[in-house]
């Protein structure tokens, strides 16, 4: 029998390779005699292991020099405090809300820092972007927030906004827990950015920040010395025990990214174009519905997370319903917001997406 498809935001489907090689290697891990989670994370079998998927996501994401990679815990809501703890330095910080995270991350920063409202598409129910040039910037903040892909709402920033063209010398933080590794990044225009490792990357549990050295030793006196980024920086991700078996998980994953290819493409370019065509394949098809529909403006509809509402309700049930015995599972929408959702990441295959357009149009063809 195939293997279903599932459409979970996270904890999300992983590759079908990465989770085949962890198996086969669960209980001997390159004949050390041990598996990933009972080796010594001081041993030099976990420092092979961590230095490579260090330099393997360098090189995936491009990242330049000057930034530090850190593989953390606590998830992106730790990072709502973490970030703040680190940077801010108990003075403002703008935010930009575009969703349900990034008004976690406004509320959580109140605690450390006095967070400070820049722009807002509460007025359009989040399915909007409020348009760079319309944001209201402080001249004294020390960094300004954006969750550049919004999980539950389903809005992503397709372009990062260039904070020196708007006048601000603050460094851009970027939330992108839930598109991390799906596009390139314009690393010119960030100062960091983090993210949880279980939608995209791996397993719930990792926790990957990318810092700009310049903003590292600048952590409040409050600030616990394991989420000090300059102590975990200088540490190489060792201050503490680190999720060992995610980062494991997370280096078979980068090592698969790498293999990927896509008209001529590889590696984080080629899924961008992967992404591009199963998100258009799904919102197309949204769009040519009298049944279905979504609500997010165009320019911004997300690529990883996909919303999408019945217009007669009452087929919720009977639409999953069908959707499970046809193999595609976790598509029922966040409960803040109803409807349904399908979560394409990295590790769907368009496959998958195909098997969702046609159970919807079947789904569609006998309620006509």
């Amino acid at each position: 029998m195939a293997r279903p498809f599932n459409f979970s935001a996270g904890p999300a489907a992983m590759p079908v390779e990465v989770l085949q090689q962890a198996a086969d290697e669960m209980l001997d891990w390159h004949g050390s005699g041990m598996g990933v989670m009972e080796m010594s994370h001081r041993g030099k079998e976990f420092s092979a292991i961590i230095e490579a998927a260090e330099t393997d996501l360098r090189e995936l994401l491009a990242v330049p020099p000057e930034f530090r990679i850190l593989f953390m815990q606590g998830g992106g809501l730790a990072e709502n405090a973490i970030v703040p703890l680190n940077l801010s330095r108990a003075g403002k910080v703008d935010f930009v809300v575009s969703g349900s995270w990034s008004e976690k991350s406004m509320k959580e920063a109140a605690r450390y820092a006095q967070p400070l409202l820049a722009a807002s598409n509460s007025d359009s129910n989040h399915t909007t972007l409020p348009a760079p040039a319309s944001w209201t910037l402080s001249a004294d903040a020390r960094y300004v927030h954006i969750c550049s892909n919004e999980t539950i709402h389903g809005v992503e920033f397709h372009q990062l906004p260039d904070l020196k063209a708007l006048g601000s010398r603050a460094p851009l933080v970027i939330d992108f827990s839930s598109h991390v590794a799906s596009r390139t990044v314009d690393w010119s225009r960030v100062g960091l950015a983090f993210g949880g490792a279980q939608k995209n990357l791996g397993p719930a549990g990792l926790t990957l920040v990318v810092v700009r050295e310049d903003l590292l030793g600048h952590a409040l006196p409050a600030c616990p010395s394991a989420f000090d980024y300059k102590t975990v920086a200088a540490n190489g991700s060792m201050y503490n025990t680190p999720p060992t078996f995610g980062i494991y998980m997370a280096g078979l994953t980068f090592q698969w990214l790498k293999r990927q290819t896509e008209g001529g493409l590889s590696g984080v370019a080629a899924m961008e174009q992967r992404n591009i065509t199963k998100a258009s394949l799904l919102y197309d098809f949204i769009d040519s519905s009298s049944l279905y529909f979504n609500k997010v403006a165009r320019d911004c509809r997300s690529r990883m997370n996909v919303p999408f509402f019945l217009r007669d309700e009452s087929l919720n049930d009977a639409f999953l319903s069908g959707a499970r015995a046809a193999g595609l599972l976790q598509l029922k929408g966040h409960k803040s917001v109803g409807g349904m959702r399908a979560s394409i990441y990295n590790a769907m295959p368009l496959e998958g997406v195909q098997a969702l357009v046609n159970h919807m149009r079947d789904f569609e063809k006998t309620r006509a």
